[in-house]
């Protein structure tokens, strides 16, 4: 009965830890839809002078979005665009992008 309930909490704990974590495939999608236009993926966009996001540190990639979407830090495209983010999107690009090699 004990090695019973203790599968069945370590399977919940891993159902519930993977479903919180950031996805990076789920990134690529969302970075592909929203950031690569400017930022580029691997290399920056040629027509744009935006900085390039591959390789960058996750938390401040997180950081960064969060405080664009919260308007505490101020850039009329980039408030837009974070505007449309939820926490999980913005989990997933971060992940996506500081596992790149730039």
């Amino acid at each position: 009965m004990k090695l019973f309930v203790y599968s069945s909490a370590v399977l919940l704990i891993s159902i519930s830890t993977s479903s919180l974590a950031a996805s990076a495939f789920a990134g690529k999608a969302k970075a592909a839809a929203v950031c690569s236009q400017c930022h580029g993926i691997t290399s920056p966009s040629a027509e744009a002078p935006f900085p390039l996001l591959a390789g960058r540190d996750e938390l401040y990639l997180e950081k960064a979005l969060k405080q664009y979407r919260n308007k505490t830090r101020l850039s009329e495209v980039m408030n837009n665009i974070a505007a449309g983010l939820s926490d999980r999107d913005i989990n997933n690009i971060a992940e996506y992008y500081s596992r790149l090699k730039p």
